[in-house]
C-alpha cells in the first residue's frame, strides 16, 4: 500500500517500517520454515516470486504491510541493516468490499525476544486513524493456541470457527473505550518519515 510507504513507527521495543525489496531475502528465508508455512497457511515461493509479491503488495490498495524490527538491536548498532534486525511483520488486509470499515489483521513473529502482543495495537491504531477502520478480524489456525491467546488478550473475541479450514475467526469492534485503550497502548509510539520520505524506486 502506497499509503504507508513513507511511514515509520517507532516504539520502545519494536520499529515498524514499510516492506521493501531490501527485506525480501530475509523474509524468504523465514518462509522456508515448514512451521511458519503451517501457522500462516502459506505456500513456499521462489525468491523471484517473493520479490514479485512484495512489489504487488506495495502497489495494492487493499494491503498495508509493515516489517517489524527489534528496536534495541536497530538503535544499538550504528549502521545495522534493517534486514539484520527483522523479527516479523504486521499486515492489514481490506478485503471486504461490502464493509470498508473491516480489516483483517495478521501478525507473524519469526524472531525471538519480541512479544507479539506489542504489535497488534500498532496496526489497529494505524487502521483506525489512517484507514477509518472500526472492526478488525484475525483468522488463526485452530492449533495455534499462542496466537489465539495473544489476540484474546488484545480484547478480540471468537465469532466463528471453520472445521473445513481448521481455523477460528476472532473480532475486535473498536468502541470509544477500545479506541481510548488503543491510544493508551500506543502513547509512546512516534510516527516519522521513512528514510526522510524518500520512496523506494519501482
Amino acid at each position: 500500500m502506497r499509503l504507508n510507504q513513507n511511514t515509520m513507527l517507532l516504539g520502545k521495543k519494536v520499529v515498524l517500517v514499510p516492506y521493501t525489496s531490501e527485506h525480501v531475502p530475509r523474509y524468504h528465508e523465514w518462509m522456508k520454515s515448514e512451521e511458519l508455512q503451517r501457522l500462516t497457511a502459506s505456500e513456499p515461493l521462489t525468491l523471484e516470486q517473493e520479490y514479485a509479491m512484495q512489489h504487488s503488495w506495495r502497489e495494492d490498495a487493499d494491503k498495508c504491510t509493515f516489517i517489524v524490527l527489534d528496536a534495541e538491536k536497530w538503535q544499538a548498532q550504528p549502521g545495522a541493516t534493517e534486514e539484520s534486525c527483522m523479527v516479523g511483520d504486521v499486515n492489514l488486509f481490506l478485503t471486504d468490499l461490502e464493509d470498508p470499515t473491516l480489516g483483517e489483521i495478521e501478525v507473524m513473529i519469526a524472531g525471538v525476544g519480541v512479544g507479539a502482543s506489542l504489535l497488534a495495537p500498532f496496526s489497529s491504531l494505524r487502521g483506525v486513524t489512517t484507514l477509518g477502520l472500526t472492526k478488525f478480524e484475525a483468522k488463526i489456525g485452530q492449533g495455534n493456541e499462542p496466537s489465539i491467546r495473544m489476540f484474546q488478550k488484545l480484547h478480540f473475541e471468537q465469532v466463528a470457527a471453520s472445521s473445513v479450514f481448521q481455523e477460528v475467526t476472532l473480532r475486535l469492534t473498536v468502541s470509544e473505550s477500545e479506541h481510548q485503550w488503543l491510544l493508551e497502548q500506543t502513547s509512546h509510539v512516534e510516527e516519522k518519515p521513512y528514510r526522510d520520505g524518500s520512496a523506494e524506486p519501482c
